[in-house]
């Protein structure tokens, strides 16, 4: 089948997109910016890439008239506070003018869980698109998901976060709500399961998997899993935005997906039925199977995709090509070279820079920083990296934002997402003659910019030359 996968670079859409490639399917992948597909070079030469922003008015014509079937899985709940609502509703418009003009069959869209007669702005706003596809000149499939859980899901990061970081916690008292968690596993299955299937033709579903827990539930049973205890003390007098900010500053979690997420955590998420479940034999896992299923991804270092690679993780939220080209005139460097013994093994030091790894040198003068950003509305050091050893454009490391990663050309291109008066890149080259050149760039943003960059220069001094010999060490 030839099939349109839109959200190709998000969470869902990065497990999908090899599970219907191991299938044989032919998939076009529509993407706002090609430049940051996260896939390999044999994945992406076997997949057909478009560019299409779905909140613009539709340029008929970039989609091939043949089309078999598509999943939707687009949304904005982090991409704003107040107006996600209106956003997804017209990407679910425009959606529907695109494929008007081809022979689609069939649209999977995966929705949340909308069962409560008082729905958060959320959930209305899903089960909103769910109305717009509807109207399309196709059938539609809907899966109404609950709580995803599995490596790198948004839920899950932030439920480890919370439980691996406070032993002892005094909760808001939406942890007592009743939640529906399903393994990501189980997600994917049904995706793949439905494709086709005339029987889930124009139908909505519930899937869900087998356990109703509150939060509160979810947070000690992650801890059991992990082998150690917690304690949580539920308290009547968090406002929502303060949970939001709790949220925020103790996990990873983004401030306005934090907002949305405790607007929505109020609301009961359970499955009505499981009459997909029967008519596909499924067997969900449980919640205590799929955190398992989580950390033998995370140990084995085979984690597909991370909510924290989406671009609305951070602030930057523009073209990548845009900002490539590094500015030579009116800015400020710090410029460092080293001659290598072993290029090789210079090189993936540098890819593995951030995350767990660090960087390199003053590793508490970084925490500081992080911290400090974060404490500034920042995206801050708690981001990480998805892969301890790989990199592809888009992806985060820490609070940069890959622009470029060249392991042919030795090259990598970071820009930062921290909250600073200016913007910084920072760069790292290996030239032919085994010379290391590390250069941090930043254009400042009038006076207050430039006093930032000669009040952080001293520093500048220490971290990156202590950086740039130690990247260049072998390490083996």
């Amino acid at each position: 089948m030839k099939i349109l996968l839109t959200g190709a670079n998000g969470y869902i859409g990065m497990r999908l997109l090899p599970q219907l490639l191991d299938a044989g399917h032919e998939v076009i992948c529509a993407v706002r910016d090609a430049s940051r597909l996260s896939v390999d070079q044999e994945t992406r030469s076997k997949i057909e890439v478009v560019e299409i922003d779905f909140l613009k008015e539709p340029v008929l014509g970039k989609l091939p008239k043949d089309l078999d079937a598509a999943y939707f899985l687009i949304h904005s709940m982090s991409s704003s506070t107040t107006d996600f609502d209106t956003m997804e509703a017209k990407t679910a418009e425009n959606f529907n003018a695109y494929v008007a003009k081809t022979n689609i069959k069939q649209v999977i869209y995966l929705s949340g869980i909308v069962n409560d007669d008082n729905l958060s702005k959320h959930l209305w706003s899903r089960k909103n698109v769910e109305r717009i596809l509807y109207e399309g000149e196709f059938s539609l499939t809907v899966l109404r998901a609950g709580i995803i859980v599995g490596s790198g899901s948004s839920s899950f990061e932030i439920i480890r976060d919370l439980c691996e970081k406070l032993p002892f916690m005094i909760t808001p008292k939406w942890v007592l709500t009743k939640t529906q968690p399903i393994a990501i596993r189980d997600v994917i299955n049904f995706l793949t399961q439905v494709l086709g299937n005339t029987d889930t033709y124009d139908d909505s579903f519930d899937i869900a998997g087998p356990d109703v827990l509150t939060y509160k539930e979810m947070l000690h049973q992650y801890a059991q899993a992990r082998g150690f205890k917690n304690w949580i003390l539920t308290v009547p007098i968090m406002t929502p935005k303060l949970s939001s900010y709790w949220l925020y500053f103790v996990t990873s979690t983004s401030y306005k997906l934090a907002l949305n997420l405790v607007d929505s955590m109020k609301i009961e998420v359970i499955a009505n039925d499981n009459r997909l479940q029967e008519l596909l034999q499924i067997n969900t896992h449980t919640y205590l199977e799929a955190i398992d299923m989580a950390f033998k991804k995370i140990e084995q270092n085979l984690v597909v995709s991370s909510w924290k690679d989406s671009m609305v993780s951070g602030r930057f939220n523009k073209n990548l090509e845009k900002y490539i080209q590094v500015p030579i005139y009116g800015v400020l460097k710090d410029e460092k070279t080293l001659q290598v013994k072993d290029a090789e093994a210079t090189l993936e030091n540098i890819w593995k820079i951030g995350g767990r790894t660090g960087w390199y040198y003053g590793s508490w003068l970084w925490k500081i920083r992080g911290f400090l950003d974060k404490l500034m509305g920042g995206v801050g050091l708690r981001r990480g990296r998805t892969h301890p050893d790989k990199i592809f454009p888009g992806d985060v490391l820490d609070f940069w934002r890959v622009l470029l990663a060249d392991k042919k050309k030795k090259r990598l291109l970071l820009f930062a997402e921290m909250r600073l008066p200016g913007e910084a890149w920072l760069e790292f080259k290996i030239d032919a003659d085994n010379v290391l050149h590390q250069t941090a760039t930043f254009r400042p943003r009038g006076l207050r910019g430039r006093l930032y960059w000669y009040s952080v220069l001293p520093f500048h001094y220490f971290i990156f030359g202590g950086m740039i010999r130690n990247i260049a060490k072998n390490r083996s």
